[in-house]
């Protein structure tokens, strides 16, 4: 299990994160007040600004997983800054959502990724898809929140079920009270606090080492931490390699943006498809930048442990920066950080379990919840929020329980792949093949969920590839039911399925 040393901090840092959570929570109510319906609980309206949705989009994105982790990539022995590989993957994949998925969004009012996937296949396919997602999503979700919570514990000095608590009751009430519209605006405030936490650690690390930036460029060079490209097309140990990164992390964004109710659902809240567009499309640029800073750190934690405590170069990846911020920042500072570390965290979490209620209600609920009366409909989507994020404690409790050890980013975006490629294949279906009976669907679906099981399981294949793979065998299984049992629902290849519908 991840460890951080328990050192309680000064009550001037537990005093400015109190007051973060407070204030964000009383926030989000507030800018719930006088919601009715769901289109206002779950689209906001549908009436976003662009740029208030490509903060989200990367806040979202960007939970703790990412701001403690993604450091320790560079700051691990061998450590560099190979993991923007993915990034440029990321980039990549945005490009191919907003060219082929986002339009399928915008020739209907849906409410949710997966009624594209009701009008090409069926209801029985829209409900199979949701439970993917949820199942991913709350898993995926409770590990973001397991290392928030462990980071909480360790720093204020109080049990864990104590700091999951306090994390998941802030994030329920303005999830809670003010559903979308709430979440977005509280992501652009999160996204604020955290990338200026992260530029004040880099800003002191050059501060405090005696040769200032010229030491640290010196050390990254000597030790080879400006690496960036590694060729290597399937490494026997499955690290992080260009082409995983372009076609692994491709897809995942692929999927993720394209396939996934989390992000889908920001688009759905825009005023049209060009707004939306340009919000996924700066996204990309964006978080890799963003992956360019927190790798930065982890050099320069590398650097400063160096010069100053050598014995903590032994810290695993996930240790360093949580340590870094325990031991050697001054008090006021410590507390910034720390808020905008759980910023990230309630970011992430808020969205989640508010995309996770939407899904439930629309997907698996089907026309009767559909049609129920929006006062009935605000109720249950309020309710499915709070049980999510029960859910997700759970998976964090019983993560730390079960001393679970692993990279936490690794393992999250695993899961991500997983899920939304899987997802993503059927999409793709939809695309190149058109309409297919829902038994076809739902057989490729459960079909390329066991070969990635399988291939999890018995080979050391990256999870940076179970994306492509899953997204693939989906496909293919797919097109070869489709052409083995032709159906007279099927489409001409490259038909629009939804003019058919």
């Amino acid at each position: 299990m991840i460890s951080i040393a328990s050192l309680a901090i000064s009550p001037v840092d537990i005093g400015i994160i109190g007051c973060y959570i407070v204030a964000t929570t009383l926030f989000g109510v507030w800018l719930g007040r006088g919601q009715s319906s769901t289109t206002q609980f779950f689209l906001g309206s549908r009436d976003m600004p662009s740029w208030a949705l490509l903060l989200s989009i990367v806040a979202t994105e960007t939970s703790t997983v990412t701001f403690l982790s993604v450091p320790g990539k560079a700051f691990i022995p061998g450590g560099n800054f190979s993991f923007l590989q993915l990034a440029i993957g990321y980039i990549i994949g945005r490009i191919a959502v907003l060219t082929f998925l986002l339009p399928l969004y915008f020739r209907h009012e849906d409410s949710t990724a997966y009624a594209v996937l009701q009008r090409n296949f069926g209801p029985s396919t829209r409900k199979l898809a949701s439970l993917f997602f949820l199942g991913a999503r709350t898993l995926g979700d409770g590990l973001r929140l397991f290392l928030t919570a462990l980071a909480l514990q360790q720093v204020v000095d109080i049990p864990f079920a104590v700091s999951v608590m306090i994390l998941a009751i802030a994030t329920a009430v303005y999830a809670l009270c003010g559903g979308v519209r709430s979440v977005i605006w509280n992501d652009c405030l999160q996204f604020t606090v955290y990338m200026s936490g992260a530029l004040l650690v880099m800003g002191l690390i050059f501060y405090r080492l005696p040769g200032g930036f010229d030491q640290y460029w010196q050390f990254a060079a000597d030790t080879g931490r400006l690496h960036l490209f590694d060729l290597a097309f399937l490494p026997s140990d499955g690290h992080l390699t260009l082409w995983a990164g372009i076609f692994g992390g491709g897809v995942l964004s692929l999927a993720t943006h394209g396939a996934d109710q989390l992000i889908v659902q920001r688009y759905l809240c825009a005023k049209n498809q060009r707004a939306a567009g340009w919000a996924l499309f700066w996204s990309g640029p964006i978080v890799f930048l963003q992956f360019a800073l927190f790798l930065a750190i982890g050099v320069g934690l590398a650097c400063y442990f160096t010069q100053f405590n050598p014995e903590m170069l032994s810290l695993a990846g996930d240790q360093a920066f949580a340590r870094f911020i325990v031991d050697d920042l001054p008090i006021g500072v410590r507390g910034v950080i720390l808020a905008a570390v759980f910023a990230a965290a309630m970011s992430t979490l808020s969205s989640s379990v508010n995309s996770s209620a939407s899904s439930l209600l629309d997907d698996l609920g089907g026309d009767a919840w559909r049609h129920l009366p929006d006062v009935r409909r605000l109720l249950l989507g309020r309710s499915f929020t709070l049980v999510f994020t029960i859910l997700q404690a759970v998976v964090a409790t019983g993560a730390y329980w079960f001393a679970f050890g692993n990279s936490v980013v690794d393992q999250a975006l695993a899961i991500a792949g997983f899920s939304a490629g899987l997802l993503l294949g059927l999409f793709l279906v939809a695309i190149v093949i058109g309409r297919i009976p829902s038994w076809q669907a739902n057989t490729a679906l459960i079909c390329g969920a066991i070969v990635i099981l399988t291939i999890k399981y018995s080979t050391n294949v990256s999870g940076y590839w179970y994306a492509p793979l899953a997204a693939s065998s989906t496909f293919c299984v797919a097109t070869l039911l489709s052409k083995i049992l032709p159906s007279e629902a099927a489409l001409p290849r490259g038909t629009p399925a939804e003019e058919h519908s």
